[in-house]
């Protein structure tokens, strides 16, 4: 059985009909929604980064610097459902809109940010961009969604997907040639400048693109709250559907996992591998990206023939190895097996959905939005990760990410059957 990874199942909890019409006529509305991911794939892949800049240039510790990825998926974890509810409001275009202009803003506050010094007002700065990228993506991700012939609906998310990670591959590529080159940095004028520069050039892209969107015409559907992707079949309510619950349980951990790997990749690498730099840490985190995209295309074709939660168990168990291979501190061996856990890790989220949100009826929709809500897990890991590397070591702190990836492997063996029928598993 093949379970579509989140066609039927997107964020906000709306589970939507599709906007139908000639092929060519979407072409257009579908383009600039695939463009929307590749916006927050590259704000993600600045993220991890500044995490390693802001050590260096501000002489924070490993554990201060999260509180950047604790501010950027704190907004997802507080606005994920109120973004739902603005859609349903108001529409896709006004949604992708808002949130394209709440990025902008988000982006444009890091300049007052960048001349004030302090690490704080970079936080505050990051909360606001992640807010507007919640908003977007909630929008976005729907719109793919419904955008066209129903049956080819995981096609649509999976290329947008891609996009995506193309953004997360280019942001550790301009976050290393920019923030670690002490050249560059020296021509635009400093490390102040250069942050400036960067996120002013990309309040300046947001903004021309959303002016687009908004001129553009984008078919709307209707955005009900009635039907649901599985039927009107009556389900029991959710605190009582124990796939669903470990599901949101796991994937919020799993969440974790990915955000506390990506915020101290850079450091990983360049204390287990000598004479690394930390340009170079930049670029090996691209090559990750690029890993986790292969990732991405390569299990979407297993699908076809392996159950999900047999793909799920296996990939859950293989980065429990990789995780405890980067944990023992070998040099070179561990950041080879920090990238092949990106690989390992492409598929999980959307398979986690899937399975945690399969045969809820009518509450599939307030399922679906509470999944969303999961991705704020990735507050959990990056300060005890940090504090632990602060502490111990690096290295020491990747057997929280392995804790993770085992109870993921769990799920996958077990937790996604929970309470189901035999058929349904």
């Amino acid at each position: 059985m093949v379970i579509e990874t989140d066609a039927a199942h997107t964020p906000g909890g709306l589970a939507q009909p599709s906007v139908s019409g000639p092929a060519g006529s979407l072409k257009g509305p579908l383009a600039f929604a695939i463009a929307c991911f590749l916006i927050w794939g590259l704000a993600y892949g600045l993220l991890d980064v500044l995490n390693k800049h802001f050590q260096e240039t501000l002489s924070i510790s490993q554990a201060d610097s999260a509180w950047l990825q604790i501010a950027y998926f704190g907004a997802y974890l507080l606005l994920s459902i109120p973004a739902g509810m603005l859609l349903h409001a108001r529409g896709y275009k006004f949604g992708i809109v808002s949130g394209l202009a709440v990025t902008a803003v988000g982006a444009l506050l890091f300049i007052p940010a960048a001349g004030a010094g302090a690490f704080l007002p970079f936080v505050g700065s990051m909360f606001v961009l992640a807010a507007g990228l919640c908003i977007l993506e909630t929008s976005a991700d729907t719109y793919v969604n419904v955008l066209g012939d129903p049956a080819k609906a995981s096609q649509r998310l999976n290329l947008a997907q891609s996009f995506n990670a193309l953004g997360v591959f280019f942001g550790p590529l301009i976050g290393g040639a920019v923030f670690f080159s002490p050249t560059t940095t020296q021509a635009l004028g400093g490390a102040t400048r250069s942050i400036q520069i960067v996120y002013g050039l990309i309040a300046v892209g947001v903004i021309l693109f959303a002016l687009a969107v908004w001129r553009a015409r984008l078919p709307e559907t209707g955005l009900s709250d009635h039907g649901s992707a599985e039927g009107d079949v009556p389900a029991l309510p959710l605190s009582k559907q124990p796939h669903f619950v470990a599901g949101v349980i796991t994937q919020a951990l799993y969440i974790g996992a990915q955000v506390g790997i990506g915020a101290y990749f850079i450091n990983l690498v360049t204390h287990n591998w000598q004479g690394l730099t930390s340009q170079q840490g930049a670029f090996m985190l691209s090559l990750a990206a690029i890993g986790y995209l292969v990732g991405r295309f390569f299990a979407t074709a297993l699908l076809l023939k392996i159950r999900p939660r047999a793909l799920l168990t296996a990939y859950g168990l293989i980065n429990v190895v990789l995780t405890l291979v980067v944990a023992a501190g070998i040099n070179i061996v561990s950041p080879v097996a920090l990238i092949a856990v990106f690989f390992f890790m492409s598929t999980m989220f959307a398979t986690i959905f899937a399975l945690g949100t399969t045969g809820l009826g009518a509450a599939t929709k307030r399922a679906s939005s509470l999944m969303v809500m999961a991705i704020g897990g990735g507050v959990l890991l990056p300060w005890p990760m940090g504090r632990i590397a602060d502490l111990y070591g690096a290295n020491v702190a990747f057997l929280m990410p392995a804790v993770c990836f085992a109870v993921v492997a769990w799920y996958g063996w077990k937790g996604a059957g929970l309470g189901l029928k035999a058929e349904a598993k």
